[in-house]
């Protein structure tokens, strides 16, 4: 939106019909995910640097989004037609969310049917204005909605399985694939690893952290329109938990697979405080 359109609405139908407001008071996909939480700032060929940040409770930067400014970063780096294929990601250290992330590429191949793309990240100077906006650290940019909501307290053991519906918030619309794989990157870390806690109610994660994360992309798909996230956590132990996921499009389609290994540090609630 440009600042001409500052203080004015604008109003337009979506793909299904929805008429949609975009007033640059009321944050929208374009306005929140697209132009802050995957937008980065190009320093130079193959070298960006990503400054909004939504900041969790823990303080630390969410894995999301590195891993989707990551990507947005490889696809700068490939032709239009050019998809997403796959992505591996590694955590090595915890995130400062008051220090900007450096990204730069390495062209690793180019071959005729797939190029290949390392991306490394790390902090910058401290002392570079953040610009934080507080939209961002007050809400995530996406809808959720639960199929199976655990009790809210946890006392009872359920089975390590998760499924929720979930979209970016806004409209993306169709024409920019690219975009849609960064999006549905940065959804997928969502509420993720603690799918592995959910078969021990008398234990409560005291820490958590993503070790490395994974993701397949299979079919089209739009990241804003409903997906059905399936989590499930096949294995726990030694203060970790691994967990896997599926994103299905309405229509049954497969859009996109994910893996997560994670730390888990627990504490057995159950014990007597006295």
């Amino acid at each position: 939106m440009s600042e001409a359109d500052v203080g004015s609405t604008k109003r337009e139908m979506t793909d299904d019909g929805v008429e949609a407001s975009h007033n640059p008071t009321v944050p929208d996909l374009k306005s929140v995910l697209v132009t802050s939480v995957l937008n980065l700032e190009k320093l130079d060929i193959d070298l960006y640097r990503g400054k909004h940040h939504w900041i969790p409770r823990t303080r630390r930067l969410f894995g999301g989004q590195i891993v989707g400014q990551a990507l947005v970063a490889a696809a700068k780096s490939v032709g239009d037609d050019v998809y997403a294929h796959s992505l591996h990601c590694y955590f090595v250290r915890a995130g400062d969310p008051k220090v900007p992330v450096l990204y730069q590429v390495e062209r690793t191949r180019d071959g005729r049917s797939f190029s290949v793309r390392s991306t490394y990240s790390g902090g910058a100077d401290p002392a570079i204005p953040q610009g934080l906006n507080k939209i961002l650290a007050d809400e995530v940019p996406i809808e959720i909605k639960p199929v199976n909501p655990p009790d809210f307290y946890r006392r009872v053991a359920m089975e390590p399985k998760k499924l929720f519906w979930v979209r970016a918030k806004g409209h993306i619309g169709e024409e920019d694939m690219k975009l849609h794989c960064c999006v549905a990157a940065y959804v997928s870390d969502y509420s993720f690893l603690g799918t592995a806690m959910l078969p021990y109610p008398k234990h409560r994660a005291q820490f958590s952290a993503s070790l490395d994360h994974a993701m397949w992309f299979h079919n089209k798909f739009r990241a804003d329109q409903w997906m059905l996230y399936e989590c499930e956590s096949p294995w726990a132990g030694g203060s970790r938990g691994l967990v896997q996921g599926r994103l299905w499009r309405e229509d049954g389609v497969l859009a996109a697979s994910c893996a997560q290994e994670g730390v888990l540090r627990v504490k057995d609630v159950t014990q007597s405080k006295l």
